[in-house]
Formats: C-alpha cells, sequence, structure tokens
C-alpha cells in the first residue's frame, strides 16, 4: 500500500502545511508525486464534528473570525491557513475561470516585488504566481558553452518555450494542475523534479516577455508593465547575479549591455502598447499598488457579472452550494442511471440495522460498517472493465475467468482517494479487497460560518489521471463535499468516466446533485434515505459517522 502524505498540523481553527496548496503570493499544491514523500505523517488529531446546536455553537465561536482577519499567516517557517479554498465552481460542477494580471517589464525592474505587493492588498486568499524565467529552453551542449561564456542571448523571444508556458498558463486559467518547470541558472538546465500548482481565483503572470507573444496576450485579463530606470534595473541584475546566480561583474556587464539592454529596446519596451496600467518606479509606487488592486476588483466585478461588492466579495470567497443543493427538488425525477445501490439481502438490512441504532456500542459499531464496505468495495469492482483470461488449475485443466483490463489507455490501475475524516474509514476495507492499492486523501472542511465546505489538503497518487479512482466518503448529505472532490479530481485529469463515488449511505438529493452535475460518476451505496433536515443530516440516517466510529461523539 502506497500512501501520499505531507506533514499536516491540526489546531482548533488552523491548518499547518509545509507547502501551501495555493495561496498568498507562493504558488504549489498539496498534490504531489510519491517520489517527494519522506513518510507517512497523519493529522495530530482532527476536529471533532459538532453533532448538537450547542457544539456548533461553541465551536464555532472558538473558529470564527472577522472578515478583516488574515486568511493565513506565515510563522516557524511554515505557512498557516485559517480557511480553506471554497467552491470554485456551481451547483453544476462547472467551473469559473481563473482571473489572470499580466505583468510585463525590463530584467531587475521590479515585477515580481510589484506582484506580491498586489496579492498582499487583494486580500484574496487563493492566488498563483507563475514566472516565465521558469520557462527557459534546455540548452544544448552548444548553447551551453556559450551561456558559460556569457554569449548566450537569455533575452531573447527565441529563448523561451512558449508552447509550453502558453499550455500551462491556460490550464491554469482553467482551474486545472500544472506541473511548473524549475530551471536552474547555474547549470542552464531543468530540475529532475517540478512545482506543483493548483487552485486559484486569481493567478499572476510576471516575465520580461510576457507581452510578446500574440497568444499569450490573450490569456490576460489584465495588463500591467513595470516601469524602471535602466541604472537602478542595471544595479539590481548586478547585485542578483552575482549574489544568487554565481556570475561574475564582467561577464554580468558584457551580456548586459551585449544582449539585456538591446532587448529591452527592441522587444520589451514596444510592448508597454500593450498594457492597462503603467506603473512607474515598481514596488515602491504604493500609490499605482493601490490603483491596480481597486481596477482589479473592478475588473473583476464585471467578469463575474456581479452587479454589487457584496456579490462580488461572495464569488471570490466561493460560490454557495450546500444549501441549494440541500433544497434542490428532485420532481419526481427518476432515479439516475448512474446509480448503482447494493442488493437489500436479510444481510444487508441486518448490518444496517446494528450501525442505525444508535445504542450500538462503538466496537461492534466499527466492525458491522466494516463487514458492509467490504460488500460495497465488492460489488464496485464488479463494475470496472474486465477481459477474458485463461488460468491452468492444479489439475492441469485449464480454467476461463475473469481479470481487471489494465489496458492503460483505460486506466487499468486502481487507486483509492478518501475525504476526511469519515472516508478514511473506509480505507482499511479497500486495502482488503484490492491488494497494493495506492491511496490519497482529501480534506474538506465545513466552514461554521459560511456552512459550505472548503479544500484545506489534498496528497493524490503519483499518475492518478490513469487510474479507476474509488473516491470514498462514509455518508453524502447534500452532496456538497463529494462534488468538491470529484472537481478536484479532474482537475487533476481523472477522466469523469474513471470515478466511482462510494458510500454506506447517501440521501436523495446527493445522489441527484451528484448525478447531475457528473453524470459519468458512478454512485455506489448500500442504502438511500429521503431526507435531509436544516443541519444537513440525513434523516432517518446513521448519526455523526465520523464521531461515531472514531469514539468523539461526547455527550453531556
Amino acid at each position: 500500500m502506497a500512501l501520499e502524505n505531507m506533514e499536516l498540523q491540526i489546531q482548533p481553527s488552523t491548518f499547518t502545511f509545509d507547502r501551501p496548496s495555493s495561496a498568498g503570493s507562493d504558488s504549489g499544491s498539496g498534490s504531489g508525486e510519491e517520489h517527494e514523500i519522506k513518510g507517512p505523517v497523519s493529522p495530530v488529531k482532527t476536529p471533532k464534528s459538532p453533532t448538537k446546536p450547542h457544539n456548533l455553537a461553541r465551536l464555532k465561536s472558538r473558529t470564527s473570525s472577522s472578515a478583516s482577519s488574515a486568511k493565513y499567516f506565515h510563522a516557524g517557517g511554515r505557512t498557516v491557513y485559517t480557511s480553506g479554498r471554497p467552491p470554485w465552481y456551481d451547483c453544476h460542477g462547472l467551473l469559473k475561470e481563473a482571473f489572470v494580471i499580466g505583468l510585463c517589464g525590463g530584467s531587475a525592474s521590479g515585477k515580481t516585488t510589484v506582484a506580491r505587493k498586489i496579492i498582499e492588498a487583494l486580500d484574496v486568499p487563493w492566488v498563483s504566481l507563475l514566472s516565465m524565467d521558469s520557462f527557459y529552453k534546455v540548452l544544448g551542449p552548444k548553447e551551453h558553452q556559450l551561456a558559460e561564456q556569457n554569449e548566450y542571448n537569455f533575452d531573447h523571444p527565441d529563448a523561451f518555450d512558449f508552447d509550453l508556458l502558453i499550455k500551462t498558463l491556460r490550464r491554469l486559467k482553467e482551474g486545472k494542475k500544472v506541473e511548473v518547470p524549475i530551471y536552474n541558472f547555474v547549470t542552464h538546465g531543468r530540475e529532475k523534479h517540478s512545482k506543483t500548482i493548483y487552485g486559484a481565483n486569481v493567478v499572476i503572470f510576471e516575465g520580461i516577455m510576457s507581452f510578446v507573444n500574440k497568444d499569450l496576450l490573450k490569456l490576460l485579463d489584465m495588463k500591467i508593465f513595470v516601469e524602471t530606470d535602466s541604472d537602478i534595473r542595471l544595479a539590481r541584475r548586478l547585485r542578483r547575479d552575482i549574489a544568487e546566480r554565481g556570475r561574475e561583474l564582467e561577464g554580468v556587464l558584457k551580456q548586459y549591455n551585449k544582449f539585456v539592454k538591446p532587448a529591452f529596446d527592441y522587444y520589451i519596451e514596444p510592448t508597454m502598447s500593450h498594457a492597462d496600467i503603467i506603473v512607474p518606479r515598481g514596488g515602491e509606487n504604493q500609490v499605482a499598488i493601490d490603483l491596480i488592486v481597486l481596477h482589479v476588483h473592478t475588473q473583476l466585478q464585471k467578469a463575474s457579472d456581479y452587479a454589487s461588492n457584496s456579490e462580488l466579495a461572495a464569488y471570490l470567497r466561493g460560490f454557495k452550494l450546500r444549501k441549494e443543493l440541500a433544497h434542490s427538488a428532485t420532481n419526481g425525477s427518476k432515479t439516475p442511471d448512474s446509480l448503482y445501490v447494493l442488493e437489500q439481502t436479510p444481510q444487508v438490512q441486518g448490518l444496517h440495522t446494528f450501525i442505525r441504532n444508535r445504542e450500538t456500542p462503538r466496537d461492534e459499531f466499527i466492525f458491522y460498517s466494516k463487514r458492509l464496505m467490504r460488500l460495497l468495495f465488492e460489488y464496485a469492482l464488479s463494475m470496472l472493465p474486465h477481459k477474458a483470461v485463461i488460468v491452468e488449475t492444479p489439475q492441469g485443466i485449464q480454467y476461463e475467468g475473469r481479470r481487471l483490463d489494465a489496458s492503460k489507455g483505460d486506466g487499468g490501475m486502481i487507486c483509492g482517494v478518501s475525504i476526511l475524516r469519515a472516508g478514511e474509514t473506509m480505507e482499511q476495507a479497500l486495502c482488503e479487497v484490492c491488494k497494493d492499492i495506492r491511496l490519497g486523501k482529501i480534506l474538506i472542511q465545513t466552514n461554521l460560518d459560511t456552512g459550505e465546505p472548503e479544500l484545506h489538503y489534498l496528497r493524490l497518487p503519483k499518475d492518478i489521471k490513469e487510474s479507476h479512482v474509488m473516491l470514498m466518503d462514509a455518508t453524502v448529505a447534500t452532496g456538497a463535499a463529494a462534488m468538491m472532490a470529484i472537481r478536484v479530481l479532474l482537475d487533476h485529469d481523472v477522466p469523469e468516466k474513471n470515478i466511482t463515488l462510494l458510500s454506506l449511505l447517501m440521501a436523495e438529493s446527493g445522489v441527484h446533485s451528484v448525478a447531475y452535475a457528473f453524470p459519468k460518476v458512478k454512485i455506489v451505496t448500500t442504502a438511500v434515505d429521503k431526507e435531509v433536515n436544516e443541519q444537513f443530516h440525513i434523516l432517518p440516517g446513521i448519526g455523526n459517522f465520523g464521531d461515531r466510529y472514531f469514539g468523539t461523539d461526547f455527550r453531556d
């Protein structure tokens, strides 16, 4: 069993990561590769899900924060998040494209400083910063020799891999996960590992040639040119290239006079005409920064078709889904074709009797839940594509059987992804029926102020897009958390038809919500209940599964 984890400490109202999923001025994703794992570290303590009104009020008083409070802060070399990413799609599962801001300017003009100050002033928690420096072409032996002699022109459009850059920025704009190369300015090559970026309402892209390519310009919703005096830019470049990139003074000056300055005059400065805003003096110009932030909010308001600042703020905080999903009427519509319910045999009904009974002791609740989970997984596995195979029995007789079709094009591998924390209870049962299965995790928590699901953390197996994904959550009421998890998988290029949502118990509203938004996703459960109450609990239901399983349902 391969388990992708990253260090995660959960405090009463904050989530702490070694690397951010996507927030602030840095870019990066909790989504990672298997070879990056240094060892599984489980959460210290998972927050208790409230089951009573007085518990909800007490927890809310501890976690609530004012609108002006920080969404994150830095402590001890880590980024600490006090809120997760709200829904970035509507109740139909459709994405809202990210707003892309392009920053252009000469070398060492202060583009990155301007970008970071814009991020700080925007007060939008989900922002990704993409640098054009990551997309220099890999040099061959001849070009590498010229670079060592300061004879290679890094300030020419041909030095950049525009095809990869445009593809990456387009995917970011569409809300997809991207792998950004890491360029080494000492070796003039790309590192073996890459940086993962995923999840942003706003993308800030900066580079010296940001406005040169016409296809790249089409992806930019706002264009900003940073204008800085040439002497200041030269002084900054000298300090940077000597201190950070190990260059010699003579070589830096030679390269500047031969390549950098002519490139600015010929390629970069003329593109100033494309800019919506020109910022003199770079990051030192606070007045310009304030005007840019005001302009960004105005443009976001126009792009979002929202008539008021309050509606725009709601858009930036995410879509409101849960209440709409809970109250969505099925209008007598037929059961979705994508729903598969385990046959209600006396055995299955008997297991439900045990786990639905409020008086069932915790050890028995766990025992009978696991029995039901194994039946659920065996049922779901029978729906995957199989092919005919012939084996020889110990008696030397051929037997024609079936085996999972491992053809790469159809996602022959299987991996499990649990929606923390109740979905994590299903992992052991899955591992008992699928040998050596890989596991991933997605942490989605309810914001107690808005009642909406928020994405806090994710770690997915490498090459998950080539797998059949068993998405696990113990119960599905409105379908809001399940829809968020499915959207994450789709953003990571998992085909919709390769996703199977598994749950012990679902509500009708959750079934219809997921099936309507994602009709190709298979929904597999052991039972479907009809109602969801105002607290989004399934009726007659099973109670809070996580609390009952982990023993955190402390009653007065």
